[in-house]
Formats: C-alpha cells, structure tokens, sequence
C-alpha cells in the first residue's frame, strides 16, 4: 500500500504552498488533511474555498457541527470525527450534541433532529429525497437555502472523508483526546 506524504512548506508542490500558508495561520498548524491534500493544490483549494463558503453558510454553529458530524460519522472517517469534535469545542457547541452526533443518539432539539435526518437522507439517497422528507424538513422550520446548504456541506465533507480513507490520515495532536471509532 502507498504511504500518503504529510507535506509541509519544504516538501509540498510550489502551487500548494501558499494554500499551506493559509491553514498554518488560520489553524496554528497545518492540519493532517491539508498536509496530504497538498500533494493535489486543486484538491486542498477547493476543499478550503468550500470550508470557508460552509462556514458563512445560512446555518448557526449548532447546525453547521450537526451537518459536518452527520456526514463524518455516517462515512466513519477515523479523522474528521476528531478534528470536528474539536473545532465544536471552538465554536462552543454544547458536549450535548457533539456527544449525541458521535454516538448516534438523540439530539436535545426536534430542529436539530430533523436536520440531522435530512442530511442523513441526502447522503444515503444521493440526493434523491421524497417530496415528504423535504416537506418535513421545511416543517421544522428550514428553507431552500439550508437544503443547498446541506448540499455544499456534503461536498466538502466528500473531499476530506473520502481523503481521510485513502490516506489513512494521522489525527493531530490536538484532536487525539477526541478520537473516536464507528460503533
């Protein structure tokens, strides 16, 4: 099997470095994922500009770590759900629900329930949902923009999860207090 370089300012392609640059003074490091999509520029820049583009979506700090933990948990990526349950911590979302997002059990609120369905659905259906799950979705209080904003947030989570997989990502260090496996 193919060890994945972890790449840093010195090793990275000239394209990827100024991207890497960015992570370090956003991120006080250059987090794993960044490190090995740095061996694709395209890769590690589109997967910030969609982060950033998530970040400044229609969604509070709640619902952004119940969309991002949704998807990391559903496709059991052994890093995100560790990086994601810190960067929770960052933004102050309550243990509540990042340990109900980690551990697959209830959420404190029918909102947040219902948006972590919705994602659930979008991710297992592809798309493909039911007039009735968007119904119920809208019911709960979201609009069209969130269902695109769950998808924006899924293709982010595409780009690292399915990394993480590949590479076999080492979580940081500063995410190992939080690692995490698929019950």
């Amino acid at each position: 099997m193919t060890t994945f370089t972890l790449h840093d300012q010195n090793s990275a392609p000239d394209a990827a470095k100024p991207l890497l640059a960015g992570s370090q003074k956003a991120f006080g490091m250059i987090p794993g994922l960044h490190a090995v999509m740095a061996e694709s520029p395209g890769l590690l820049e589109g997967y910030q500009v969609l982060h950033n583009l998530f970040v400044n979506s229609s969604f509070n700090a709640d619902e952004k770590t119940v969309v991002w933990q949704t998807i990391n948990v559903e496709h059991a990526c052994h890093y995100c759900v560790p990086a994601h349950t810190g960067i929770a911590k960052s933004m102050k979302v309550s243990d509540e629900i990042s340990n109900a997002l980690r551990d697959e059990t209830k959420l404190p609120s029918a909102k947040l329930e219902a948006l972590r369905d919705f994602t659930l659905a979008m991710v297992r259906q592809r798309g493909e949902l039911e007039t009735k799950q968007l119904d119920d979705f809208y019911a709960a209080g979201y609009t069209q923009q969130n269902v695109l904003d769950v998808i924006l947030g899924l293709s982010q989570k595409v780009m690292s999860n399915y990394t993480n997989h590949i590479a076999k990502t080492p979580i940081d260090d500063a995410f190992k207090a939080f690692a995490w496996d698929k019950k």
